[in-house]
């Protein structure tokens, strides 16, 4: 009788361990910002999340452990504890050839880096990548361009840039003393480290880290971040002096070194445009009825631009910054264009790959910013659940996932 008794306790804890926890990703989910820090924090306990393309608006499937549940209740998310039986109804609908869903595992988290200036002097919390992930509760390490050029990007799987200026000019925007400060910090380091100039510094950094992206890591750029980057590559050996342009400079671009955009021009020193690969965006009457719409691809065939669209909206308010959208007449033909304002010709979201790696490029400052409000703090809180930082958040894992190369 005591036999019978414990293979019946075995074959009920059997059945316990044989649920699983979903996290839905549409309408119904509390957080769904906090739900990208749930995945990882799975991820780095060392168990796999399923990622449910197209299934509920790109739902998590995570085995059941009582550590999941507790952060689920400690962080405010939505969960559904759902059986073995379902899990094979879910898992079936998804592999239906009429069906446009899959399933993504992801396996490690990703080592995260942020390129920022942020230190005691210089505060950057309006950076919109550190702002989500501080508040999903994702842990990432603040690089510079110290240990950019000190490899010391090897250690990491993914990078963000965002408001960096790659041309060595200081952002174009030296009113504000925290700008100053930061372009006296700057100066220093490039003369401690044995540059010329700023300039000659931020090359040498885009060229580091453009080599690990070629080599398989993942880069993420925003705003004026990703427009500098290109046009710094474009620039080099070109003896083109940023701060004095001359007509011809544009001739001398070397386009087939840039990630994403291709034939564009320089504009002057005097401009805040750094060139016409910004396409502006919506002014302050326009904000709240100017749109972008998020392409739909293939979750079977076309598995990266799935990925990283997935969402609980596909129509999305467009936000400003210095880079506010990308000159769709300028992007190469290899790249993926991911969301765009179509009748405004304004690309907001693409991707691409170099050698072993992965970029995209994301236009814009802050998802939830306010025209005539960028120096004021966003409060995540009040926004968990923002289509805009969600494109944001699938970068972010990413790197976790085992992907096949396909395209149609």
């Amino acid at each position: 009788m005591k036999r019978w008794w414990v293979i019946g306790l075995v074959m009920i804890l059997n059945a316990g361990y044989s649920n699983s926890i979903l996290i839905p990703m549409d309408g119904n989910q509390r957080d769904h910002l906090k739900a990208y820090g749930l995945a990882y924090f799975t991820l780095k306990a060392g168990e796999p999340v399923d990622w449910l393309l197209n299934y509920r608006g790109g739902s998590f499937l995570i085995p059941f452990h009582d550590n999941v549940l507790t952060e689920c209740k400690v962080r405010g998310i939505a969960y559904e504890i759902i059986s073995a039986a379902k899990v094979n109804s879910i898992l079936n609908e998804i592999d239906r050839p009429d069906v446009n869903m899959n399933l993504v595992r992801l396996e490690t988290a990703p080592r995260i880096a942020v390129y920022s200036p942020k230190n005691e002097l210089v505060d950057d919390d309006s950076d919109a990548v550190i702002l989500v992930l501080d508040y999903a509760e994702i842990p990432y390490t603040i690089l510079y361009d110290e240990e950019i050029l000190k490899d010391e990007l090897v250690k990491y799987d993914w990078l963000h840039l965002h408001h960096e200026d790659f041309t060595g000019q200081h952002g174009r925007f030296m009113r504000r003393e925290s700008a100053v400060i930061q372009a006296r910090l700057q100066e220093e380091t490039a003369a401690r480290l044995g540059f010329a100039s700023v300039t000659a510094m931020k090359l040498a950094s885009a060229k580091k880290i453009k080599a690990f992206t070629a080599a398989g890591g993942y880069l993420f750029a925003m705003c004026s971040g990703a427009e500098t980057f290109d046009i710094a590559l474009a620039a080099e050996g070109t003896g083109i002096s940023f701060k004095d342009l001359s007509g011809d400079d544009d001739a001398r671009l070397d386009y087939s070194k840039t990630l994403a955009f291709e034939n564009f021009s320089l504009e002057p020193s005097g401009s805040r445009k750094f060139s016409d690969i910004n396409a502006n965006g919506p002014d302050f009457f326009q904000a709240s009825t100017s749109f972008f719409h998020l392409f739909q691809f293939s979750a079977k065939w076309d598995l990266v631009p799935s990925l990283l669209t997935q969402n609980h909206e596909q129509v999305i308010k467009e936000f400003s910054g210095q880079t506010s959208s990308f000159n769709s007449g300028l992007i190469k033909p290899s790249a993926w264009v991911l969301g765009e304002n179509r009748s405004a010709n304004r690309t907001r979201y693409l991707y691409g790959e170099l050698g072993r790696g992965h970029w995209t490029y994301y236009s814009g400052h802050d998802p939830e910013g306010m025209p005539g409000w960028r120096g004021n703090t966003t409060n995540l809180a009040l926004h968990p659940h923002s289509p805009g930082y969600r494109l944001i958040l699938n970068n972010v894992l990413f790197p976790s996932a085992k992907k096949k190369k396909q395209k149609t």
